[in-house]
């Protein structure tokens, strides 16, 4: 059964950077893209970042280009998202996720993803 670890979550300060990890198992991790989500109390998941299979494409939502950075390591099947100059507005579960899709489109659009983790909380204080 394919499992998604996340990790990496916590409370942190307006200003500070957090690096998520998730984790892939019993997955075909170099042959998906991972896209990484986020849902608030009250509000429908969000995109925020994408990367293909190969790790060349990436997409960004505009809410996080520039602070965030999505990369993966297919020798160890993770992918990170390293969040910098955080705001309290980015408090939410990060989920990770897995699609067999790759165009840029399809990247950001939950729908397209199948296999999902868990989730990691993410809170910035003002």
């Amino acid at each position: 059964q394919v499992q998604l670890v996340e990790s990496g979550g916590g409370l942190v300060q307006t200003g500070d950077s957090l690096r998520l990890s998730c984790v892939a198992s019993m997955l075909t991790f170099s042959g998906h893209s991972m896209g990484w989500f986020r849902q608030a109390p009250g509000l429908e998941r969000e995109f925020a970042a994408a990367i293909d299979w190969t790790g060349v494409t990436t997409v960004y939502a505009d809410s996080v280009k520039g602070r965030f950075t999505i990369s993966r390591d297919n020798a160890e099947n993770t992918v990170y998202l390293e969040m910098n100059s955080l705001k309290p507005e980015d408090t939410a579960v990060y989920y990770c996720a897995a699609t067999n899709r790759d165009d840029s489109y399809a990247l950001r659009d939950y729908r397209r993803y199948y296999f999902w983790g868990q989730g990691t909380q993410v809170t910035v204080s003002s």
